[in-house]
């Protein structure tokens, strides 16, 4: 039996007109996730990331912390889903500015209520797919671990799909589902035990490479 270590990806650039890059930050998180894996020795057959600059970004920090070379295979499945698409196909006002309290709690609620249509099918957000291909897409790369690989492998991904691949191995509601991808925090690491016939989660949202009172200013969501 083998591990697949789910990463969201590093802290974003939220309110910027560039979300898709990694703040420095990020990029110190990333790396300090690569110290940790070259701490225990971890060791992988595969590296998946989707196809966003944040998710290459955040493998090439943990490369750098790691020293471990070789690419990442890309999957477009492990893609995040366009949260702007969403809150824009509720057709309500737009929300004040993010870098406010009170525009970071709006966008957050908004986006709450445009993913809970989209699950149920209300909502058909321009330029997305419908929210059962978006989990079989996300499912898929499961699938493909379970029965080419026996031992450990990464995925660099982001909230959406970690929280959708958790919400079907435990078979959670869609609000459970929403909760779970608004809760996780950057660099976190979701670890699914899998074998050729079955995946089960075992850990979600886990950050054992910030718990030192040194990095307690590195733990964000966003």
């Amino acid at each position: 039996m083998g591990t697949i270590h789910l990463v969201r990806h590093g802290q974003a650039s939220f309110g910027s007109d560039d979300y898709d890059r990694l703040s420095p930050l990020g990029w110190r998180q990333g790396q300090r996730l690569g110290e940790h894996f070259r701490a225990h020795g971890m060791r992988v057959e595969a590296v998946f990331t989707g196809t966003l600059r944040r998710h290459a970004e955040t493998w090439q920090a943990i490369r750098a912390g790691w020293g471990e070379d070789g690419d990442a295979q890309i999957w477009p499945g492990l893609d995040e889903y366009d949260s702007a698409a969403l809150i824009e196909a509720l057709n309500a006002p737009p929300p004040a500015d993010p870098h406010t309290p009170e525009g970071y709690r709006e966008h957050f609620r908004l986006l709450r209520d445009a993913l809970r249509q989209w699950m149920a099918g209300v909502i058909t957000p321009r330029g997305m797919q419908p929210y059962r291909q978006f989990v079989r897409d996300a499912v898929a790369v499961l699938d493909h671990v379970r029965t080419r690989h026996r031992g450990d492998v990464l995925v660099v991904s982001s909230g959406g799909p970690i929280a959708t691949l958790v919400g079907h191995l435990l078979g959670t509601s869609p609000e459970t589902t929403i909760e779970l991808n608004l809760r996780m925090r950057n660099t976190s690491v979701t670890e699914v035990a899998h074998n050729p016939k079955r995946c089960a989660l075992v850990s979600f949202n886990a950050l054992p490479h910030l718990t030192g009172p040194e990095h307690r200013d590195w733990i964000t969501h966003a």
